[in-house]
C-alpha cells in the first residue's frame, strides 16, 4: 500500500486515466486564470474608470448662462431625455469672451432664464455634469466586476467545453473496454 501524502493521490489507481490528469490540470488552469485574470482586469478597469471619474470632476465646472430662446415642451421636442430638451444657451468663458451652444435645459423654461451649464476648462460645453465622488466609486466598481465577468465567463465556458470533450473521450474509452470485457463475462453467467 502507497502511503505517500500529496496532491495528486492516482498513482496506484488503476482507474485513474490520462484524461483525469488533464482534466485535473485544465480546472486547475480555468479557476487561476478566472480567479487571477479576473481580479486583475476589475481591478485595473475600475481604477481607470475612477481615474476618468475624478478627472472629469477636476475640469468641469458649472457656470452661469442664459437662455437664448424658449426651451420646446417635452411633448415636442426632438428627443427629450429625463424632462431636458435641447436649447440655445450663452455664458461667459473663464478667458471672459461671451460664448453660445446647446445643451439639455428643462423643458417648457422662457427665453432670459438663468441655467446652470457645465464647461470645460477652454470654456466649451461639457456634456453633463460629472458623477460625484460615490456615484464614481459605484460605477468604477461596476465597470471592474463587468470586466471581471468578461474575462472569466469565456474562460469558464472555454474549461466547461474541454471537460466535455474529455468526457466524450472517457466515455469512449470506456465503451471501448466494456467491448473487449463484456463478452468475457457473458459466457459464464448463464
Amino acid at each position: 500500500m502507497n502511503a505517500k501524502p500529496g496532491l495528486w493521490r492516482r498513482r496506484g489507481n488503476p482507474l485513474w486515466r490520462r484524461e483525469d490528469a488533464v482534466e485535473a490540470w485544465l480546472v486547475l488552469a480555468v479557476w487561476i486564470v478566472v480567479v487571477v485574470g479576473g481580479t486583475v482586469a476589475g481591478v485595473l478597469t475600475a481604477r481607470a474608470a475612477g481615474d476618468v471619474f475624478a478627472a472629469q470632476r477636476a475640469h468641469r465646472h458649472p457656470v452661469r448662462a442664459v437662455l437664448l430662446a424658449d426651451a420646446p415642451q417635452d411633448s415636442t421636442a426632438a428627443w427629450p431625455v429625463d424632462g431636458l430638451v435641447r436649447a440655445t444657451v450663452r455664458w461667459t468663458a473663464p478667458d471672459g469672451i461671451d460664448r453660445t451652444g446647446a445643451t439639455l435645459v428643462d423643458s417648457g423654461l422662457k427665453a432670459g432664464a438663468r441655467v446652470v451649464v457645465w464647461q470645460d476648462d477652454r470654456g466649451g460645453l461639457a456634456p453633463a455634469k460629472p458623477t460625484n465622488p460615490t456615484e464614481g466609486a459605484i460605477e468604477a466598481g461596476l465597470f471592474g466586476a463587468a470586466a471581471a465577468l468578461a474575462v472569466a465567463a469565456p474562460v469558464y465556458g472555454a474549461g466547461a467545453l474541454g471537460r466535455a470533450w474529455l468526457d466524450r473521450r472517457r466515455m469512449a474509452r470506456w465503451d471501448r473496454e466494456w467491448d473487449r470485457v463484456e463478452p468475457r463475462w457473458g459466457r459464464g453467467s448463464g
